[in-house]
């Protein structure tokens, strides 16, 4: 990553480290010395939910420790192994349960669409077999 391209993402850790004051500071000084800035750095705001956040660096350094500490080798290769297996255990069952969970979804699709034809063809019925019908 060159110095050109690692700048944006420079910025925004400066800018988490201080805070939601800190955005705000930056998106009003964008309004005032160009204001597509100030609308970009708004809009990036909301778009990244930064805006109503109750601390911006607090999920930045969750997900920084998590990262660190998540797949880093502990030294105890017997432990490694365990955590490597667990976390492997525990994605299979996370997609499992996501597949479920859609089964489930597709299920009461299927069941509420056929609810709406049987509704539907008996209302059908219900006008095919009035007063007006000329069969009658």
């Amino acid at each position: 990553m060159t110095a050109l391209s690692a700048w944006p993402t420079q910025a925004q850790d400066w800018l988490d480290e201080r805070g939601k004051p800190a955005w705000i500071a930056a998106m009003i000084l964008g309004f005032v010395v160009f204001w597509p800035a100030g609308l970009a750095i708004l809009a990036y705001m909301i778009w990244s939910k930064r805006m109503f956040n109750g601390s911006c660096r607090h999920g930045r350094h969750q997900a920084r420790m998590m990262h660190r500490h998540g797949m880093r080798s502990s030294g105890n290769t017997a432990f490694d192994s365990y955590k490597t297996d667990t976390l492997r255990r525990l994605e299979e069952e996370q997609e499992a349960f996501e597949t479920f969970l859609q089964r489930l979804r597709d299920a009461k699709d299927k069941t509420e669409f056929d609810a709406f034809m049987d509704d539907r063809a008996r209302a059908a019925r219900s006008e095919g077999t009035g007063p007006s019908d000329p069969a009658n």
